[in-house]
């Protein structure tokens, strides 16, 4: 899959930082679109064109990353768009929380840049087709 462009939705301006400056030393020709939380992320998806991936916060203000998942996958337009939770919440429910709703991926946000650099890479050399749900859940699998 080429991907030309990403949505980051994450209300925290450094994490914001932080992701587009590796996205652009990974890659220069991916260009990073931001939501502040859901309701703006929904408002800049109402039209094309849209992005290859979308990586999603959980804790925000306005709407968080579980109900802008679920609208996510309401929307036959945008249902098949890769969606790659990104957040610093580890628990286990949540993280099946999010599976459930139809992530695709689930991505602990790394205190180290290299880390970061790595697992960001993986995430976008991943070929992730059309998500099926599978009655089988493993973190490990669902995990970069």
């Amino acid at each position: 899959m080429l991907i030309d462009k990403v949505l980051l939705v994450d209300d925290d301006a450094d994490d914001q930082l932080f992701f587009c400056d590796a996205l652009l030393e990974i890659n220069s020709n991916i260009r990073c679109e931001l939501a502040n939380n859901g309701q703006e992320a929904l408002s800049l998806l109402a039209s094309p064109p849209y992005p290859k991936l979308i990586f999603l916060d959980l804790n925000m203000p306005v709407m968080n990353g579980f109900d802008c998942l679920a609208e996510l996958r309401k929307k036959e337009n945008l249902s098949q768009i890769p969606v790659i939770i990104f957040t610093t919440t580890s628990d286990h429910h949540a993280i099946r929380r999010t599976y459930d709703l139809g992530a695709n991926a689930f991505f602990k946000k790394p205190n180290e840049y290299s880390t970061f650099l790595t697992k960001l890479r993986n995430i976008l050399e991943t070929d992730f087709g059309v998500r099926e749900k599978s009655p089988e859940f493993s973190l490990a699998e669902f995990s970069f």
